[in-house]
């Protein structure tokens, strides 16, 4: 029987010129879900792509582009359009932390094959943004083995962080989505419009039922980081509450970790299996 190789092994192999590069783009929003993702894979080499700055990770005939889009819609929308428009990607995948809009446990893996954006006043949420390919498809029959079809749907993105159990639970009903961020749905326009196949990979950071310890948004603007610092000393509890949302994203940064290592490791055993790679000389 012959052994499936690591992906050390397999991290930059000969390709033959069989098949063309198969390039993925990765997005996150933080340098922490990013790393999350750079663990997973061989060292990368950081390139610019105007004043983008991604790492570029070779494992077999693929490369990984990995960028980091900033928090929120509009920085998103604008890294990927950089980055998609740059070179022919076979895939785009939106990953990093997320809102549960179900029950599941922290650091459970949510699928999105379709996203919507809702901007949280009471407007019907975006048309849905649909972005299918043979890539994206490989991405599914991967998470299918280990993720129950109730964690693969519908995600909603929206404009600011979503900190409260009951809202949580108002968007879950308006958008019938299983899980929420505030960048997929900036990313699957840019694929869309690039014509790259698009899926949403994302880690449970808090649970549906569960407020978040502050008001995080104060956090986004400069302009109100005194008031988001006044709030954490007026009420010192809520420094328990951050260092559990800590722990969380870190459960959940392993769980990222666990499944890019499983996958590029996947794609590559399944190249060399098709005769798309020799081995080194």
């Amino acid at each position: 029987m012959t052994a499936t190789p690591s992906l050390h092994q397999i991290a930059s192999p000969r390709p033959l010129c069989t098949e063309p590069l198969k390039r993925i783009a990765i997005f996150a929003a933080t340098s922490w879900e990013l790393d999350a993702v750079r663990a997973a894979l061989a060292t990368g080499v950081e390139q610019r792509v105007d004043d983008a700055r991604v790492w570029v990770c070779t494992v077999g005939p693929r490369e990984y582009w990995l960028a980091r889009t900033g928090m929120g819609l509009e920085k998103a929308g604008r890294v990927a359009a950089r980055v998609l428009t740059h070179q022919p990607f076979s895939l785009a995948v939106s990953t990093g932390f997320a809102c549960a809009l179900i029950a599941a446990e922290i650091g459970t893996l949510l699928v999105g094959c379709e996203v919507v954006s809702d901007d949280g006043v009471g407007t019907e949420p975006s048309r849905t943004i649909d972005v299918p390919g043979v890539e994206r498809d490989a991405v599914l029959t991967l998470a299918a083995e280990s993720t129950p079809p109730a964690h693969v749907g519908r995600f909603v993105s929206v404009a600011r962080i979503v900190g409260r159990a009951s809202e949580k639970q108002r968007f879950a009903r308006a958008t019938g989505a299983i899980g929420l961020d505030m960048e997929s749905a900036a990313l699957a326009v840019e694929a869309q419009r690039a014509h790259v196949p698009f899926v949403v990979v994302r880690a449970v950071s808090d649970r549906v039922d569960e407020d978040l310890p502050l008001d995080f948004n104060l956090f986004l603007r400069p302009t109100e980081w005194l008031r988001g610092i006044a709030t954490v000393l007026a009420a010192p509890s809520s420094l328990l509450g951050l260092g559990r949302l800590r722990r969380q994203s870190g459960v959940a940064a392993k769980s990222l970790t666990t499944f890019f290592q499983r996958y590029a490791t996947v794609q590559a055993t399944d190249d060399i299996h098709a005769g798309l790679l020799v081995e080194p000389s």
